[in-house]
């Protein structure tokens, strides 16, 4: 086969969620950074009509022909998935693609690997389709989300699809429509942990968005109007009678988050915000992921305190949890903590906040 374009390189960051964790899909506002671990894709249009995709860091390979819609073969088939949701939205593709995907995001570890690989694949698809349409982040980010989340029925939100999609550091809020505000803040360095404990991000979205939307429609029915968006913390005793021992935690502990997040966005506002209580704020939201939504595990919680130990700032579990990474926010003494970190969990590193997916056409970035 022979290349008939010139060389596309598009690649896209991770993320950490500072605050605002398993509220997403609640439709409740999160706070992420763009880290620097980063995936990309690179490749050229070629004289077929076959898609060629080689994966070498997970010792895979997938290709397809272009011909009216991908079956999916496996789930969560995001490759084929994002090219159906673009032809769907009327792009077109006369020619075939052959890439190579690379990165250096840990993979399954809540730090958005998947949704960096859907947003770099959109983004390289829209510029290598007949259109060679140059998308906006949010559209990318919105078509990611149909790619990976509406396509399979899966219950994530949208916190990961925008914030790897702008980079930076964003505060998302989704209801009643979609709000971002890209902040001016740069926290950093952050060092991140990999706990290398497996996690099953379906299982654990699955039993707290489903175990907190039970909790709305149980309570609908017995206060109409009832919602999460102006439940006041002050004003919770008087649903406990109305909820199991569980229930009760479990909602105390989404409107503890949902105040956590609101003082971090007034807080991140300021170029000049105090770093300590950033610092306080973390710490205060991974006390309720550990002790009300029991996402956290034991090695993880060992590497907080030992971060904290090593003169971190704040730290906290990142992603849905059950294994996967935490993160340090450790501006003055970045190397100390994570030499601390290591000891626990050999696989961590020091990342920056970082910028949103890039293009690079012929190695010139764009």
């Amino acid at each position: 086969m022979q290349a008939i374009d010139k060389k596309l390189k598009v690649s896209t960051p991770g993320r950490i969620c500072l605050f605002g964790e398993h509220q997403d899909y609640l439709k409740l506002p999160v706070i992420a950074a763009a880290i620097s671990k980063r995936v990309s894709i690179e490749g050229v249009r070629n004289s077929n009509r076959i898609i060629s995709i080689n994966l070498p860091d997970i010792n895979d390979y997938e290709e397809f022909a272009i011909a009216g819609k991908i079956p999916y073969l496996r789930e969560r088939d995001y490759l084929r998935s994002s090219f159906n949701v673009l032809v769907r939205n009327g792009f077109t593709f006369s020619s075939g693609i052959e890439c190579v995907v690379k990165g250096d995001i840990p993979i399954n570890t809540g730090t958005s690997s998947s949704s960096a690989l859907v947003v770099s694949w959109i983004n390289f698809l829209a510029l290598m389709s007949d259109q060679k349409k140059s998308l906006s982040n949010f559209e990318i980010a919105e078509y990611a989300h149909s790619a990976e989340v509406m396509e399979f029925g899966e219950p994530g939100g949208m916190m990961d699809h925008f914030s790897t999609s702008i980079g930076g550091v964003i505060y998302l809020s989704t209801y009643p429509s979609i709000k971002i505000e890209e902040l001016n803040s740069r926290p950093g360095p952050f060092i991140l942990g990999n706990s290398e404990e497996p996690k099953n991000t379906k299982n654990i979205l699955a039993r707290v968005k489903h175990g907190v939307l039970n909790i709305i429609n149980k309570l609908e029915k017995i206060y109409p109007g009832f919602s999460l968006y102006n439940t006041k913390l002050e004003s919770l005793a008087k649903y406990e009678s109305n909820l199991t021992e569980e229930e009760f935690r479990l909602l105390e502990g989404t409107i503890i988050n949902k105040n956590i997040t609101e003082k971090a966005h007034k807080l991140l506002r300021d170029k000049n915000y105090e770093r300590n209580e950033l610092g306080k704020l973390l710490n205060k939201h991974q006390d309720v992921l550990r002790d009300y939504l029991k996402i956290s595990t034991d090695k993880i919680d060992r590497m907080i305190n030992a971060a904290l130990d090593a003169g971190a700032f704040g730290c906290k579990i990142n992603g849905s949890g059950g294994g996967g990474c935490m993160f340090a926010y450790a501006p003055d003494n970045p190397e100390k903590v994570l030499n601390a970190v290591k000891v626990i969990a050999p696989d961590s590193y020091i990342v920056f906040v970082d910028k949103g997916t890039k293009v690079e056409l012929n190695g010139v970035e764009n």
